[in-house]
């Protein structure tokens, strides 16, 4: 296990550094002059923002004082989004950089053959020098110029445009992969939006036809998400009048001590039936029992492995499977292993994975987060292959799954192709 661990860690280390590598090449090394100021600069930032980046994610787990935390983070994690859109750009201005050397290739030598008017080009000679014969000459004596029999010389390449093309393509990259990443961050910065479903829910009573859950998950405070940002989910969630607030795990990255400040607008939710909270699996990360104390004395009811009844329905939470190591695992028998299944049902689970239990025990609604919608396209990609739902909405046999992008960002406060939610699920009765 160790040595396969080993040959994993020197296989990414590999990749990382032939990415980057690359990436210098393209923007750097292609486009500056040797020993000039940009190059040098340029050098030194391939070097010093990788080693920021893996700051970053060590620092987060291994006790280093929060201030440096909060130091390394942006740009170590901002590097890592950056290189990503940066390579995928560049990857596709190899495809560019050929067509635009035949254009410009073609260009010059369409200027270089176009015929030349050289009628205007000396005065004509006028008078006697006219008339008069030249020096007589003999024919059979006179020796043309042998006419050039040899193939013309291959065009050289011209280093001038060689490097315009360079700087082209390295430009234009460099503008859509930070553009991607300044366009992702605003989205992340400026908070959640708001989405709204209806779900039909088998078993709910009339009364309780359109009551609304406002469930967010994957909020990720941490060194660079902080309090104004959980003050602008509070301020969403509270702007949609909800009848009861799910906090679906994931909420922080970090200890109480580094982060309780910034979690603590978290007591003014405003809900009828109260707020809810189930962990993540980055609770666990960050000391899952301190935390699910701390939500309490915030005025959430933290659902571990348990049920409670709301309104003509079961609101059931279960722990993330990550908690398994700490023998605190999901326990769907506890949670739902008696309850009357002529009830409607809501199960709160952070991780979508687990639905094969949910169907199993007849949950009629999952909600869940943790896959953040792939947050960075194409990762959506690579989370399909761990998730069986990435995002929105589908059905299980009698069971309904949704799945939030969530309202935060792990790693890089940075979303492409997935922008952060907080949504609104109204339920329906049958017999309405």
């Amino acid at each position: 296990m160790v040595v396969v661990f080993v040959l994993v860690a020197v296989a990414v280390l590999a990749l990382l550094a032939g990415v980057h590598r690359y990436v210098w090449r393209r923007l750097i090394g292609d486009t500056t002059a040797k020993g000039s100021l940009v190059r040098r600069v340029g050098t030194v930032a391939a070097f010093v923002l990788p080693l920021l980046t893996v700051g970053a994610f060590v620092s987060s787990r291994s006790g280093v004082p929060f201030a440096v935390q909060q130091v390394l983070a942006w740009p170590g994690y901002l590097w890592l989004a950056a290189l990503l859109y940066l390579t995928l750009a560049l990857l596709v201005g190899e495809a560019v950089r050929p067509l635009l050397r035949r254009f410009l290739a073609r260009r010059a030598a369409t200027r270089q053959a176009a015929p030349v008017d050289v009628s205007a080009g000396a005065p004509a000679v006028q008078g006697p020098a006219a008339a008069e014969p030249g020096p007589a000459t003999d024919d059979s004596t006179r020796t043309d110029p042998a006419p050039d029999t040899e193939a013309p010389a291959p065009p050289v390449a011209d280093p001038s445009r060689r490097l315009f093309v360079a700087r082209a393509v390295g430009g234009a990259a460099a503008l859509a992969g930070l553009g991607t990443v300044g366009l992702g961050t605003y989205g992340v910065l400026r908070g959640p939006r708001t989405k709204r479903i209806t779900v039909r829910l088998a078993g709910l009573p009339r009364s309780a036809h359109g009551f609304r859950i406002a469930m967010v998950s994957d909020i990720h405070l941490g060194p660079i998400l902080g309090r104004a940002h959980t003050r602008r989910v509070v301020d969403a969630i509270n702007a949609t009048n909800p009848d009861l607030v799910a906090v679906v795990g994931d909420l922080v990255d970090g200890s109480v001590a580094d982060l309780g400040p910034a979690a603590e607008p978290l007591a003014g939710l405003e809900a009828r039936h109260g707020s809810y909270f189930v962990t993540g699996n980055h609770e666990y990360f960050s000391g899952a029992a301190e935390w699910v104390d701390h939500v309490r004395e915030l005025g959430l009811h933290p659902l571990e492995n348990a049920r409670v009844e709301i309104a003509g329905f079961d609101l059931a939470g279960v722990n993330d499977v990550a908690g398994e190591s700490e023998g605190q695992g999901p326990d769907f028998a506890r949670a739902l292993g008696d309850r009357d299944r002529g009830r409607a049902s809501v199960l709160l689970a952070h991780q979508p994975v687990v639905i094969d239990d949910a169907v199993e025990y007849g949950v009629g609604l999952q909600l869940s987060g943790h896959t953040h919608g792939g947050q960075l396209w194409p990762g959506n990609l690579v989370a399909e292959l761990a998730n069986p739902t990435v995002a929105g909405y589908e059905r299980y046999g009698d069971t309904q799954l949704y799945v939030s992008r969530g309202a935060g960002a792990w790693g890089p406060p940075v979303r492409v192709g997935a922008p952060s939610d907080i949504t609104v699920v109204e339920l329906a009765s049958p017999q309405a």
